[in-house]
């Protein structure tokens, strides 16, 4: 027979208990028992402000909130008796509240429902993630800049389609998922502005008779201001949604690295070496080291990509106000953010460990033609061709080195001014891979006085950064 105690909680409107699959399906304490502390510091918001308008007695309000304080402390400790009968986690917690301080802990739900109590612990939680992902892309943010300011003039292939493309310096390079990581901050940031209004107080979807003070609750619990419509406030996860939007493009970004470091790491590549804490062997072949850390970083981001998908289509046919189905709002959003903060954790190691190979990088820089257009930006800047004749030129002389098995700078004045007479021998001074870099001066450029510039801007940027800035 199933436990009848979650039926005693509707105060007797059903005769006989869920069977244990209704049970199953309708119990979520397995996931969101993760809300406890949310969920306590919402109730002690609602109790100080019950007593302070007289709803209820002071004595009733203190005898909750010392209960609540000791209903916290058991969780932390793990001695709390969770039970999948009461269902979720806010009547576990007012259940063991009853058990610990009596009849006062049932005038605790006086003027709230379980919808704005789960709608104001899941933004409290939401917002929470928003500011440990923030401070997660921070810290990356720093390794990245630190790998940066090392190699601020040290010279590698900037790539197109994954082909060589344009000498470019690995400064240069760590910096640009520095500017990615700092629109997924603000992205985040712009999340957790929008969600901070709080739900509580807003009832079951109509709000309620009893003189509560919102904007007491709300900023007791650090909310800017409550919701101003009680349906919109139990009815929609769009904060969430944001979150996990925002969670989304960041994962990609991750992930694009994550695809960089496989490639960089092979020995194809050798553009840098993972520590040990990154890497693993073969079970059969001792001469590998694999990028594992890498490689499943980039595959368990897609979790996070599953989840905004799967969050929005439980959202996208539900009527106004509450509904059960969003009682599936939280798994995935919990696994996406764990899946996110483990990614930005292992990245940040892998990007403050990782050694660059200096030579690999130059000599990959050196070879693939990558100063081809420096050559054509020379014979129209000084030679005065116009730049689509200067395309034309360059790419015959490619044509002519790539025949001879050979570079642009090892080419001959000869070979030069055969493919054009204007061309003299100060055509040599571009054609180096560190003439090419240096030369790229235009803001935002790769020249290594731009990346040092920036690093010195990064570094006060992240010196003077919070979470909430």
């Amino acid at each position: 027979m199933a436990d009848k105690t979650s039926n005693a909680m509707w105060g007797g409107r059903f005769s006989t208990g869920p069977d244990a699959i209704m049970e199953a399906i309708n119990a979520s304490i397995a996931y969101d028992r993760r809300l406890a502390p949310q969920d306590i510091a919402g109730s002690r918001a609602h109790a100080a402000m019950l007593a302070a308008h007289g709803i209820i007695s002071t004595k009733d309000a203190e005898a909750i909130r010392e209960g609540l304080l000791t209903v916290l402390s058991e969780i932390e400790s793990g001695d709390f008796p969770f039970s999948a009968a009461l269902e979720d986690i806010h009547m576990n917690v007012e259940a063991r509240l009853k058990e610990l301080i009596g009849e006062p802990a049932g005038r605790l739900h006086t003027g709230r429902s379980r919808n704005d109590q789960v709608a104001t612990d899941f933004r409290l939680w939401v917002r929470d993630q928003c500011d440990a992902a923030m401070e997660g892309l921070r810290a990356l943010q720093t390794a990245l800049v630190d790998q940066a300011e090392a190699g601020a003039d040290w010279v590698m292939p900037g790539f197109t389609h994954l082909q060589t493309a344009q000498p470019v310096t690995w400064g240069h390079h760590m910096l640009a998922y520095a500017e990615m990581f700092d629109r997924d901050i603000g992205r985040l940031r712009d999340a957790r502005a929008r969600m901070n209004e709080s739900p509580l107080g807003a009832a079951a979807l109509a709000g309620t008779s009893y003189p509560l003070d919102r904007d007491a609750t709300a900023h007791a619990l650090g909310f800017d201001r409550p919701c101003a419509n009680s349906l919109d406030a139990v009815s929609d996860r769009d904060f969430a949604l944001e979150f996990l939007s925002a969670a989304s493009i960041t994962a990609m970004h991750l992930s694009r690295l994550a695809e960089e470091l496989v490639i960089w790491s092979s020995a194809q590549f050798r553009f840098v070496s993972l520590s040990d804490r990154w890497s693993t062997g073969s079970s059969i072949m001792p001469q590998k080291r694999n990028p594992d850390a890498a490689e499943l970083l980039r595959a368990k981001l897609g979790r996070i990509f599953g989840a905004q998908v799967a969050l929005m289509t439980v959202m996208k046919g539900l009527p106004l106000a509450y509904s059960k189905d969003m009682q599936e709002d939280k798994e995935q959003t919990f696994d996406a953010a764990d899946s996110l903060m483990l990614a930005l954790a292992a990245m940040t190691g892998m990007v403050g460990d990782m050694t660059a190979n200096r030579e690999a990088l130059r000599a990959a820089a050196s070879h693939g033609f990558s100063t081809a257009t420096d050559l054509a930006d020379w014979l129209t800047r000084e030679a005065g061709l116009p730049f689509r004749d200067a395309h034309h030129v360059t790419g015959a002389l490619v044509a002519l080195a790539e025949s001879r098995g050979c570079d642009l700078p090892d080419l001959t004045l000869e070979d030069m001014q055969n493919a054009h007479p204007a061309i003299t021998e100060a055509v040599f001074d571009v054609l180096g891979v560190d003439n090419s870099v240096a030369s790229r001066t235009s803001y935002g450029g790769t020249a290594p006085a731009n990346v040092r510039a920036q690093v010195a801007r990064w570094r006060k940027t992240l010196a003077e950064a919070s979470p909430h800035a």
